[in-house]
């Protein structure tokens, strides 16, 4: 198999790229990588040898002897290279500008406050209990969903932008899911939900949740 991904079953970044490729159609071989087992897997010499980040997920694809790494990255380099059956980001430089700001949104400013390595320090370094990293990714959370549910005011349809689903949806579904694994209360947030049922519809993202991944624990 040319495409393998090396991810954690809970990541939301792999997540993000497990929906990108089932939406395209393609298949991969999956690689674990346990975050937590033994001081986590991804800080190997292994590993670290295919991703020096030590972070997931890492993508590889054989036939264009290409290692890559940052789901974003991943997400269009998959668009690019497979346009059909679901075209990711949008042709017209406006609507694509929007599409990235969105994902932007989700992967830049609210998903790295809640990284593991990031809950970790707070533990390690500031005394943080699991309440405390909890309250804390939980709030971030929050004021970020707080803005995208504004800006879905006026560019939703069935999904974020319309009725095609984009790398905002890709992006979306698994922050919802981690929101949820916080505690935070996803009825503050109706046209967020609303997009995120409509999606969770669909096989390709079913087959991508956590709970059906091979390495998922617990």
């Amino acid at each position: 198999m040319s495409f393998k991904l090396y991810g954690y079953w809970r990541s939301t970044a792999t997540y993000r790229v497990r929906i990108a490729l089932n939406l395209k159609g393609v298949d991969y071989e999956y690689i674990p990588v346990h975050l937590t087992s033994d001081g986590g897997e991804q800080h190997s010499e292994r590993y670290k040898k295919l991703n020096p980040s030590a972070l997931v997920p890492t993508f590889v694809d054989d036939d264009e002897d290409i290692i890559l790494n940052q789901s974003l990255a991943i997400i269009e380099y998959l668009d690019e290279r497979f346009p059909s059956p679901y075209p990711l980001i949008p042709t017209h430089k406006t609507e694509r500008a929007r599409v990235r700001a969105l994902a932007q949104d989700i992967a830049s400013d609210i998903q790295p406050l809640g990284n593991l390595r990031v809950l970790n320090a707070l533990k390690e370094h500031f005394s943080a209990s699991q309440g405390d990293v909890s309250e804390w990714a939980a709030q971030w959370i929050v004021k970020g969903f707080e803005a995208i549910e504004a800006r879905l005011q006026t560019q939703a349809g069935k999904y974020c932008f319309d009725f095609d689903i984009t790398m905002a949806d890709v992006c979306l579904v698994p922050q919802v899911f981690n929101a949820k694994r916080f505690g935070v209360d996803m009825s503050a947030f109706p046209l967020i939900s609303k997009i995120v049922n409509n999606c969770n519809a669909l096989d390709e993202f079913k087959r991508a949740l956590p709970e059906n991944q091979s390495d998922r624990v617990g």
